[in-house]
C-alpha cells in the first residue's frame, strides 16, 4: 500500500441506493469527485469521513486502515485526520469568527502544527471579520470562515461537498480563487465534490466520475472530459476538451488575450490576474465547434484552427456525431449533426478547419 494513495473498495446501501466503488486516489492536488445529483458523491464522502460504515469493503489512507469489514476494523470519524466543509457553513452562531477558529484549534490533533493559523487567516482574508459574527457574514464569507476552521483542525486531507451550492455567481467568483490559491499554497490533498463543470475545471488536477453509485471515470481533467459518454456531460450536452496552453500576450485596447494551444493561437476575452506565459486551462464544448473543409474568409469568429479528423462516431438512433480532430498533439472535440458529416463528406484522416465559438479559461493548476 502506497503511503500516497487513498485506497477504496467500498459496498454501502441506503434507502435503496447502492454505492459500488474502486479507486486508488493519489494524495496530491486537487481531485474533484464528479457527477449527476443522486450519483453518490455526498454518500461517498460520509463513507470517507467516518459519518457512515459501508456494508462492506476495505478504505485506508496510505498504511492507515481505517475501514476493514472483513477484520471488523472501522476507525470513528473523529480519529480520521481530515478536515469536512459542507454545502452550509454551520458554523457557531454564538462564538464570533474568532471563536469558531479558536475552537477548531482546541480540537485539532496532537502533533506538528501544520497549518499556521495566522497564515491561514492570512491566506483567506479573514483579519476583517474576526469580531464578527456568523449571522453577518455574506455566503461566501462564511465559507471562507468554514474552510479555514477545517484547516485549523490540521487534517492530513479535505473534503469539501459542495461548499458553494447555496452561492448565487457573484459569490462563487468570490470564493473560487480563494479556494484555488489557499489549497494549493498549502499543499494539502482535497477531495472536492461538485456537479459543475466550471467548478471542476478551475480547481482540479483529476477527476473521479460518478454515475449511479459507481466509478464510470477517472484520470486527468483533460483525459476525462474529453469523453462524450459521462453524466452529466451526455445529459447536459455539455461534452468538449480541456486544453492545456499558456498566455502569450494581451491587447489591453480591445481586451483579448491571445493564447498558445500547441502552436495554435486562440483570441478570447482577457480575463484579471493573468500575465504572459502564465500557464493556463482552456475549456471548449463540444457544441461550440463548427467545421470546414475550407479556410473560411469574412467571418466573425476569429478562432479558427487547422486540425485533423482522428475519429468520427455516430448513432443511428441520434441525430448527432462525434468528432475528435488533432490539433498539434492536442485532441479537440466536436459534436455535429449527421446530417453535417454525410453533406461535408468528413471521414477520419481529412484535414479540417475548426471553428471555435466560444470557450472559457483559467489559470491553470499548480
Amino acid at each position: 500500500m502506497s503511503d500516497d494513495l487513498l485506497s477504496l473498495q467500498l459496498r454501502s446501501r441506503r434507502g435503496g441506493f447502492d454505492l459500488d466503488i474502486e479507486a486508488e486516489i493519489p494524495l496530491a492536488g486537487i481531485t474533484a469527485v464528479f457527477g449527476p445529483s443522486g450519483s453518490g458523491k455526498t454518500s461517498l464522502l460520509r463513507l470517507i469521513a467516518g459519518l457512515d460504515r459501508p456494508d462492506q469493503g476495505r478504505l485506508a489512507m496510505g498504511e492507515a486502515v481505517w475501514v476493514d469489514r472483513a477484520r471488523h476494523v472501522f476507525t470513528p470519524a473523529h480519529q480520521r485526520p481530515v478536515g469536512l466543509v459542507f454545502q452550509d457553513a454551520r458554523l457557531f452562531s454564538h462564538l464570533s469568527v474568532a471563536g469558531n477558529l479558536d475552537y477548531a484549534q482546541r480540537r485539532a490533533a496532537t502533533g506538528p502544527t501544520r497549518f499556521d493559523p495566522e497564515t491561514i487567516i492570512e491566506a483567506l482574508d479573514l483579519a476583517p471579520l474576526l469580531p464578527r459574527r456568523p449571522a453577518s457574514l455574506s455566503g461566501g464569507e462564511a465559507q471562507r470562515v468554514a474552510l479555514a476552521r477545517a484547516l485549523l483542525t490540521q487534517p492530513r486531507l479535505l473534503l469539501l461537498d459542495e461548499p458553494m451550492a447555496g452561492l448565487d455567481h457573484a459569490r462563487k467568483a468570490e470564493l473560487l480563487p480563494y479556494l484555488d490559491t489557499t489549497l494549493r499554497q498549502l499543499g494539502i490533498p482535497a477531495l472536492y465534490v461538485s456537479h459543475s463543470v466550471e467548478e471542476v475545471v478551475r480547481l482540479s488536477d483529476r477527476v473521479l466520475a460518478l454515475s449511479r453509485g459507481q466509478c464510470v471515470a477517472m484520470g486527468p481533467v483533460e483525459d476525462v472530459f474529453a469523453r462524450l459518454d459521462i453524466e452529466p456531460l451526455e445529459r447536459d450536452f455539455e461534452a468538449g476538451s480541456v486544453l492545456a496552453g499558456h498566455l502569450v500576450d494581451q491587447d489591453e485596447r480591445l481586451q483579448l488575450s491571445r493564447i498558445d494551444i500547441g502552436g495554435q493561437i486562440l483570441e478570447l476575452p482577457m480575463p484579471a490576474a493573468l500575465q504572459p506565459g502564465d500557464a493556463v486551462r482552456l475549456r471548449i464544448r463540444a457544441r461550440d465547434v463548427a467545421i470546414a473543409t475550407l479556410k473560411p474568409q469574412a467571418i466573425s469568429i476569429r478562432n479558427v484552427l487547422d486540425g485533423r479528423i482522428t475519429s468520427i462516431t455516430a448513432d443511428e438512433n441520434s441525430p448527432y456525431a462525434d468528432l475528435t480532430l488533432s490539433i498539434g498533439t492536442s485532441p479537440l472535440k466536436a459534436r455535429l449533426t449527421r446530417a453535417s458529416v454525410e453533406a461535408l463528406q468528413l471521414a477520419p484522416g481529412l484535414a479540417v478547419y475548426a471553428l471555435v465559438k466560444s470557450a472559457s479559461f483559467d489559470r491553470g493548476p499548480g
